[in-house]
């Protein structure tokens, strides 16, 4: 059983996405001469039966009265501008795998593998630039690419043997110079003072060179994810910007230095930071004896609040947990993903303490997502694709999962 191909696309009047992308390209990246958009999503089966593919093709892969299959190319002309972009190798295709499960649910018992992907038809007068631009917009090259239109062959990935880890010979020996060539070329989320530090921890205290694995586990480790590095950067300049809450802020932030110079004023060498902002308030309360029903223990990491709770007539005592997750790192680079694991490990890390989740609140802060696209910074998606994606992501996982979000408030 070879690769069968098929393409679902909304009716026109379910063409939600299709309409939503038309209208960003051309209000927000300016693409004016951009008459109408496509959005086509391509399925790559293999491995499944012809009474399966039948069945599943009108029940799984699409819904007759909202949308129109086509089987091995969908209708366009030739100069129509198009492409598909599907996942990364590696990525984890989540359309892909709930085909495959339902597929599965019909009492196939083939070993079916399914490959999905997402086709874009454009129509208009483009520029080469242009149709630049179009791609950028649309694919994020941290977990996406441009897919090959033609049917393969096989969906099967064969990979190479994975090779002895390499060393990073001359490491500890290296002069500034070369350290930083070698710290360039690894492309590395930590910053070149921990790529150092690393250096001399391994020449003074274990008088070797380190695996290329070390580094990279030592980088995800180190990095803003994990450690939080912008949290607990030092605050050295501070201004305030005109506007409606600039005065309000001002002296928030004016409240927090009193409050501070008040707690700290035996200790010496307290910084100022995001994550001492985040947490001063919590300790001006608990200073003025405010925070008596906070539960205290040896592993202190989310707030437990101690509150009477009455269960068959009798009052017990019981722990409303407050769990706080911070995903600014993953949702800047990759905004459905990084959105959706937050509150999945905002539900995973209160489990793991024994608490039951019954419902989330989202609060998020972003620079204007109403900003110009060419007013983007070098490096990063922009504002408005996080922002949305963002929220795509999260609305995604809590959806599945079945958790309620009982308040939402975005700041911009």
């Amino acid at each position: 059983m070879g690769v069968r191909r098929i393409y679902v696309e909304k009716k026109r009047d379910f063409a939600i996405r299709a309409k939503e992308l038309l209208s960003e390209l051309r209000n927000y990246c300016g693409l004016k001469d951009l008459l109408d958009v496509r959005v086509l999503v391509r399925y790559d089966i293999e491995n499944i039966s012809d009474n399966d593919y039948k069945r599943s093709i009108n029940t799984i892969f699409c819904e007759p009265p909202l949308d129109n299959c086509y089987e091995g190319s969908f209708p366009h002309k030739d100069g129509d501008f198009f492409f598909t972009v599907e996942y990364l190798p590696g990525q984890f295709d989540q359309r892909a795998d709930s085909a495959i499960q339902c597929v599965k649910l019909l009492g196939s018992e083939d070993d079916i593998d399914i490959r999905s992907a997402t086709t874009y038809v454009f129509f208009g007068n483009f520029s080469s630039e242009d149709k630049e631009k179009i791609k950028n917009y649309c694919i994020n090259p941290v977990d996406s690419r441009i897919a090959n239109e033609s049917v393969p062959k096989t969906l099967k990935i064969d990979f190479e043997v994975p090779k002895d880890v390499d060393i990073i010979d001359g490491f500890i020996n290296m002069d500034e110079k070369a350290l930083r060539e070698c710290y360039e070329s690894l492309s590395l989320a930590m910053t070149f003072d921990d790529f150092k530090f690393i250096q001399n921890y391994l020449k003074n205290d274990e008088n070797r060179d380190p695996s290329i694995t070390e580094i990279r586990v030592l980088d995800t480790y180190w990095s803003d994810h994990c450690r939080h590095t912008t949290f607990s950067t030092e605050i050295c300049d501070v201004d305030f910007e005109e506007g409606f809450f600039g005065v309000p802020i001002k002296e928030s932030y004016q409240r927090y230095l009193d409050d501070r110079k008040a707690l700290y004023q035996n200790k010496s060498g307290k910084k100022i930071c995001l994550m001492d902002i985040a947490l001063l308030a919590m300790k001006k309360l608990k200073a003025d004896g405010i925070l008596n029903d906070v539960e205290e223990t040896d592993e202190i990491n989310a707030c437990s609040i101690v509150v009477p709770i009455v269960v068959d007539g009798k009052k017990e005592e019981w722990l409303i947990n407050f769990k706080n997750e911070t995903h600014n790192h993953p949702t800047e680079i990759e905004p459905f993903g990084g959105a959706a694991t937050c509150l999945g490990g905002a539900i995973r890390d209160p489990l793991s303490g024994r608490t039951y989740v019954y419902q989330a609140m989202r609060i998020t802060g972003a620079a204007d997502p109403t900003l110009p696209i060419e007013k983007t910074l070098a490096g990063k998606l922009p504002q408005r694709k996080i922002v949305t994606g963002a929220a795509h992501g999260y609305s995604s996982y809590g959806n599945q999962i079945g958790l309620a979000t009982g308040y939402v408030k975005e700041i911009y």
